[in-house]
């Protein structure tokens, strides 16, 4: 079973930038949809950034359409989520999610994703 691991979040101003990191243990991440979360307080966990197994990745949050970018880096078996431009309602938990199985992509969905991480707290506050 997979374990993901998140990590790099903090307290930043408005403005600001961030690099999330999810580490992945126990599988290979290449062959599979990785997808960034993230959830406010008082609010449903929404879909921001996901991989899919092929080249393509999905914005799904339109908020953070030119601000955030995700990358993996297979030797090191991490996932990336840079974000720049911080803003106060960017502010939440931010959680990696990957699939149970190689070449699905349920697009940035969290119910298409099976094994999540702890989560990172993201504090965009002046």
């Amino acid at each position: 079973q997979v374990q993901l691991v998140e990590s790099g979040g903090g307290l930043v101003q408005p403005g600001g930038s961030l690099r999330l990191s999810c580490a992945a243990s126990g599988r290979r991440l290449d062959l599979y949809s990785v997808g960034w979360f993230r959830q406010a307080p008082g609010k449903e966990r929404e879909g921001v950034l996901c991989l899919s197994s092929g080249p393509s990745s999905a914005d799904y949050a339109n908020s953070i359409k030119g601000r955030f970018t995700a990358s993996r880096d297979n030797d090191k078996n991490t996932v990336y989520l840079q974000i720049n431009d911080l803003k106060p309602e960017d502010t939440g938990v931010y959680y990696c999610g990957v699939v149970a199985m190689k070449l699905t992509d349920p697009g940035c969905y969290s119910y298409g994703y099976d094994d999540w991480g702890r989560g990172t707290q993201v504090t965009v506050s002046s």
